[in-house]
């Protein structure tokens, strides 16, 4: 019986508790937080177990998924409560072990010894403890008995982190998330195995075997000596062949053709328990192996010495770094020599990475390379960011080619990023592993906006412990440059072939007489004459006419600017034409395709085949629409010649019966129609509150069809002439959960009288620099910040609504027969204090009631009033519990840019509340203008639960009303400090967190658009 087996068998319960009571005050919780995707591990947060291995040095023992691969900030609570800053100094490339090192002095309340390593202790029957922070807990003590020592490695998935070319010691603990690292002890205190995965259907352990973890923590102290006070980076020599070994037992063995002579050489060098040999399971293409050896090669000697196991055989290879070794194998029981070089593991072990537009990009490791058979340090893209995802590129892709570059070494894409442009699109090729044998192409589209950072090189650092940031780019290079440039004046031609100057500069005349010049271009055919260039046999006239005007919609939001409580990253659409000349377009769409503004938008026309970018340059703030311009000159003269401006017919409207065509387009841009009947024309949108506050329609009415497309089909209702009568739009609902969309049409009214406050001279407009450098004006939006809702007047009479109101009523609307309802006002607003939930509006300046409608227009008429003392207010006849009230509610003007202001800052993002918070109707007393809508994975505020739907009203005590004041106090808090957060939820809840503050990874910025140019430009604050 082994020594250590018979020194456990007779182990007391006191013998425990001895052992215990030393060995848990040098078990600590780490908590880390993966700062970027990278490798074979995701941008995260979690906690898990180390434990202390030299007390003097200051280094803790745990796990390499836990130390990470790639940038990680971490800190380890002892059991005392006391925590401390850690810093990784080594991870291993393969084995499941890594190092952390933190200060000594840095404890100053707890007296703890280190946690001797044992390897050779561990047996089959030795009675152990599992000593770590599983489930959670802050201290869990698990008991089992080891039950194997030659387990093959887990398998944990086909694209992460998978440990090979090691045995594994099993045993029944059960262990669960958490308990990663932790020490696994016998009845002395020696940790005979670290803890690193289990099975959870079986409750199966598994331990890594500490014989590599001794001579890489025996190197690490050897080179902390000779630094003296410091750390230093320490190399510890790892060899491999790139090829990965499997132990087989002697029956399968045989069964390969291994010779009866060869089996008894082996048995004979081996001692009497050994089962089997190492067989070759993999190779890695273009490694040391490649094309030397083929899975089911039997391994019999390396240097002349009989190799059976995985130690011996790892402990010849890290010897031998750089220098050949003499392998003898036997192929189906023929035997064969051959020499490798033993390649150095670290130099095929990625230790820098390139971020750019939210991607993380590095040379292709060896633990992916041997995932998917292709070579090391091929362009691997471990985070796809904005730009790939924006091209459909994918997660673990490995990038060939690049603007038209052979791409084989990161080198090489940095070399050509630096040569594009912003807003350059330019094609890309890669592999996707999961299906290997075909390269893809697709077009990358370079940000035209800043909301990224300028391209950055990260670059791990063994001494400190982080990841040093270098800009990736010359400052000379085209991405590197300002967005705008310094000229001022440029020639166009406008529509009837005259030369206008157009003034770019800040004070530069906008070009009304330009849009009076050029009306749009409107055309109405017969059934017999077509000028659309698709061909079609039984399409309507409708059908014909409009296909010019229709707009396929692609539109994506950066994960640095989902503002709004916006859902998803992309969205998708179809929108119409609504004036088209020589210097500008402008596309009409529905909300739900163009949420908010700091987006990405690229438009495909049906007329003409051609992808353009458009600009968000109007967000209705209530009506489900939106207004997208682009550069008609992109198009070409042929383009622009095909493609036309719908006729809008805002008038008469819609009535019951009358029949439509409803006209659209499929994502393959061809064009589908049918005939239907409106069945109502007046049907009153109500969409609930998300979960997560989000646009919603409301206070409109949307026209039903007897018949359409589906929930997912958007297009136009025109007449069989093809005059627009309404958008038929896509809105957005949350139902148990989850984003759902159902279909109506907007009359096309209200975008009609936007469109001609454009055109117009009208005063209350707001002068933009459009994508072509032309100035245009966006109208300005008055509305009364109420949520309205209709009931039937038949509800409004048992609420005592008197016969004379509800005939007059009647005699304005004869067809509707309601009254419109105060849901609620938004929080904030001019009408908040004076209208009540349940109050219904019966009139506007004495004039009855009955419709949205109505109060737009009591809203537009504001806007030619000439007494100042009234000329943002209503004078509204409301009744109340029973009585009649006249009273002046207050408007509110809206520019229709929608949220153009975003601070990042720790992870989360923050910004004024828009109107979807506001609609609540609750803002916090301390201050309500800094609301966090987003946070990122891998940031300080997702370690420590900031999260978003809530307001940051205090920060160190410091109020924060508004945005001004939450920068002018954060930018003053310094990197590593603790921070103090005071929130208020959404339901008025106040809560307390506290983070620290990580400047390196997680900098201080702010994303601006350019009120005139419509460009985002990003700023940074504070940072490292």
């Amino acid at each position: 019986m082994d020594n250590s087996l018979k020194e456990n068998s007779h182990a007391s319960a006191e013998d425990w508790k001895t052992a215990l009571k030393k060995v848990v005050p040098a078990v600590v919780v780490i908590r880390m937080t993966t700062c970027r995707s990278f490798d074979t591990e995701s941008a995260s947060s979690g906690s898990a177990t180390g434990f202390i291995v030299d007390k003097k040095c200051g280094i803790i023992l745990t796990n390499r998924h836990v130390v990470q691969p790639g940038p990680v900030v971490a800190e380890a609570m002892f059991v005392n409560r006391e925590e401390i800053p850690i810093y990784p100094i080594y991870r291993d490339p393969v084995h499941d072990f890594g190092f952390f090192r933190y200060d000594p002095a840095a404890i100053k309340f707890l007296n703890y010894d280190e946690i001797p390593l044992a390897p050779e202790a561990a047996c089959v029957g030795l009675e152990i403890r599992v000593v770590g922070n599983d489930s959670g807990e802050k201290i869990s003590i698990l008991s089992s008995t080891l039950a194997r020592l030659d387990r093959d490695a887990p398998h944990y998935k086909g694209d992460g982190y998978n440990d090979f070319n090691t045995f594994y010691i099993q045993a029944a603990s059960g262990t669960k998330g958490g308990s990663s690292g932790s020490p696994v002890i016998d009845c002395q205190g020696r940790a005979v195995a670290l803890n690193a995965g289990g099975k959870s259907s079986s409750s199966s352990a598994f331990y890594y075997p500490l014989q590599r973890v001794v001579r890489a923590l025996n190197l690490l102290q050897k080179g902390r000596d000779s630094c003296h006070d410091k750390w230093e980076a320490v190399v510890i020599p790892r060899g491999t062949l790139q090829a990965t070994f499997v132990h087989k037992g002697f029956d399968e063995i045989r069964r390969l053709g291994l010779q009866n002579e060869t089996e008894q050489v082996v048995r004979d060098a081996s001692p009497l328990t050994e089962t089997g040999m190492l067989v070759v399971d993999s190779v890695v293409p273009g490694g040391p192996a490649f094309k030397h050896l083929k899975a089911g090669d039997v391994l019999v000697r390396m240097n002349g010495q009989v190799i059976t196991q995985f130690l011996k055989m790892e402990t010849t290879l890290d010897d031998s770094v750089g220098d050949n070794v003499e392998l003898e194998f036997e192929r189906r029981g023929t035997p064969f020599s051959v020499h490798l070089l033993v390649q150095d593991l670290h130099s095929i072990t990625p230790n820098y990475f390139l971020e750019v537009s939210g991607a993380v990009i590095h040379p292709l490791s060896y633990q992916q390379a041997r995932n998917f058979r292709l070579e090391c340090g091929l362009v691997y893209v471990s985070d796809r960011g904005h730009m790939f995802y924006r091209a459909g590129v994918p997660w673990h892709a490995i990038i060939t080619k690049f603007a038209g570059v052979n791409i084989s070494r990161l080198e090489d894409f940095i070399d050509a990023l630096s040569k594009l442009s912003r807003g350059a699109r330019v094609p890309l090729e890669y592999i996707d592993y999961n299906d290997r044998h075909r390269k893809k192409s697709v077009l990358i589209t370079m940000d035209r906006h800043e909301w990224y950072a300028p391209p950055q090189i990260y670059t791990r650092d063994d001494t400190s412990g982080i990841w040093i940031r270098n800009l990736a780019l010359p400052l000379t290079s085209q991405l590197m440059t300002n967005l705008v440039t310094d000229e001022t004046h440029a020639d166009v031609e406008s529509d009837n072939g005259t030369t206008v100057s157009k003034d770019l500069s800040a004070n530069g005349i906008v070009i009304n007489d330009l849009y009076d010049q050029i009306p749009p271009k409107h055309t109405v055919v017969s059934d017999d004459h077509c000028t659309t260039s698709a061909n079609f046999v039984n399409a309507s006239v409708a059908e014909h006419v409009i296909e010019p005007s229709l707009v396929s919609f692609d539109v994506y939001v950066p994960s640095s600017c989902m503002l709004d409580g916006i859902h998803a990253h992309r969205f998708n659409g179809t929108g119409v034409i609504i004036y088209h000349s020589k210097l500008l377009g402008l596309v009409a769409v529905d909300r739900n395709t163009v949420v908010i503004s700091s987006s990405d938008v690229i438009l495909s026309f049906s007329a003409f085949p051609i992808e353009v970018p458009g600009e968000v340059v109007f967000l209705h703030p209530v009506y489900n629409y939106a207004i997208i311009a682009y550069d008609p000159s992109a198009l070409g003269p042929t383009g622009a010649s095909l493609v036309r401006a719908a006729e809008l017919l805002p008038e008469p409207a819609l009535r019951r019966g009358e029949k439509v065509y409803l006209v659209g387009l499929h994502s393959s841009l061809q064009v589908e129609s049918m005939k239907s009947v409106v069945t109502n024309p007046c049907l009153a949108v109500n969409c609930s509150s998300a979960d997560s506050p989000r646009y919603r329609a409301t206070n409109m009415e949307v026209i039903d069809l007897d018949n359409d497309f589906g929930s997912s089909f958007a297009g136009v209702l025109t007449d069989k002439h093809g005059r627009v009568k309404a958008l038929w739009a896509s809105f957005s609902i949350q139902v148990r959960k989850s984003a759902q969309e159902f279909v109506g049409g907007i009359p096309i009214h209200s975008i009609s009288r936007v469109l001609n406050k454009i055109i117009s001279k009208s005063k209350s407009t707001r002068p933009i620099l459009g994508l072509n450098g032309i100035r245009k004006k966006m109208p300005l939006i008055r509305v009364l910040e109420v949520e309205l809702f209709p009931i039937l007047l038949s509800k409004a009479r048992t609420f005592g609504l008197s016969d004379n109101w509800i005939q007059a009523l009647v005699n304005k609307d004869p067809v509707r027969h309601q009254v419109l309802q105060v849901k609620g006002c938004l929080a904030g607003s001019k009408a908040e204090n004076l209208l009540e939930e349940g109050d219904m509006v019966l009139a506007i300046d004495k004039k009855p009631v009955t419709c949205f409608n109505d109060i737009d227009d009591a809203c537009n008429s504001l806007d030619i009033m000439s007494d100042d003392d009234i000329d943002d207010k209503l004078a509204l006849t409301i009744f109340r519990q029973g009585r009649e009230i006249e009273i002046y509610v207050g408007t509110d003007i809206r520019d229709g840019n929608g949220t153009t202001r975003v601070i990042s800052w720790c992870g989360c993002y923050v910004q004024d509340p828009h109107p979807e918070v506001r609609a609540l109707g609750f803002l916090p007393k301390e201050g309500h203008g800094v609301y966090v809508s987003r946070w990122s994975q891998g940031s300080p505020v997702y370690r420590y639960g900031l999260y978003s739907d809530k307001w940051i009203v205090e920060v160190n005590g410091n109020p924060t009303p508004n945005l001004d004041a939450f920068v002018n106090v954060t930018k003053e808090i310094e990197d590593g400090e603790f921070v103090h957060v005071r929130t208020v939820e959404l339901n008025g809840k106040p809560k307390v967190v506290t983070l620290k503050q990580d400047l390196h990874y997680w900098p201080t910025w702010e994303l601006r658009c350019d009120p005139e140019t419509s460009i985002w430009h990003r700023n940074t604050i504070k940072s490292l």
